[in-house]
């Protein structure tokens, strides 16, 4: 693991979005795989904002999102196609249908799970997948417990992250408490992986992270795994922090 320690969100946000440029200029038909919350937001604003300035084309670009809530039709304004649409993809060229979220208001979610598995196997895989960490430890919506050799699959949100996700709500009864999610072997076969972590309430999880052992009642640890992960991760995150990995 590859940990760049910044001062603040801001500047987070910034060497993520430069990561990412990066990877696209060299790479115009590059497979992202796409993180959602408030920790890509700030990232997000800087591909857009470099879009508009440089004219950073993402029009070969394809895209593959982490999760979605079940329940929710992609123009539910709480669905995760809507996020990502609002928060990145109408302010730059992609081409939508090169944007992928799985479907969460479809009935037969077995199937949806094994199509969206195959689309991006299709694909040829992840090339840089984008991700965020729990304060659980989850990283998409794998919770602990989750199996390390799990597919993209249905699972039952953790009441830690309902509660994280209510701010996005307005009131906590309407926060759904089920997702279709990556699931961890579906992560961990991106050819990189590049981990976004911001403030002190994810101080405990990082340090889990670096420190604690390889389990899966904490997620995130598998990435300690993967032969290539970047971590960046602001000041009151790693404050304090004795690394060791």
């Amino acid at each position: 693991m590859k940990i760049i320690e910044v001062k603040d969100y801001t500047e987070m946000s910034r060497k993520a979005a430069e990561y990412i440029i990066d990877k696209v200029c060299h790479n115009p038909k590059i497979k992202l795989g796409l993180a959602t919350g408030g920790t890509p937001i700030g990232t997000y604003k800087n591909l857009i904002e470099d879009h508009k300035k440089k004219g950073t084309s993402y029009q070969d670009v394809t895209t593959f999102n982490l999760d979605e809530y079940v329940g929710l039709s992609g123009d539910n304004k709480n669905s995760y196609r809507y996020f990502m649409d609002e928060q990145l993809f109408n302010h730059i060229d992609i081409n939508k249908s090169k944007t992928n979220v799985p479907r969460g208001d479809i009935i037969n979610f077995e199937a949806e799970c094994l199509r969206y598995e195959d689309l991006i196997e299709k694909h040829g895989g992840i090339d840089l997948q984008i991700l965020g960490i729990g304060s659980n430890g989850h990283i998409g919506f794998n919770e602990p417990g989750t199996s390390f050799n799990s597919n993209t699959h249905m699972v039952e949100l953790a009441q830690s992250t309902i509660n994280a996700n209510a701010r996005f709500f307005n009131r906590i009864e309407e926060v759904p408490t089920k997702a279709i999610t990556m699931g961890i072997s579906s992560i961990l076969k991106s050819k990189e992986i590049l981990l976004l972590v911001s403030g002190e309430n994810k101080k405990e999880a990082l340090f889990k992270l670096l420190n604690g052992e390889i389990n899966e009642s904490f997620p995130a640890s598998v990435l300690k795994k993967h032969p290539c992960v970047t971590i960046i991760a602001d000041k009151a995150a790693v404050a304090g922090l004795k690394v060791h990995c």
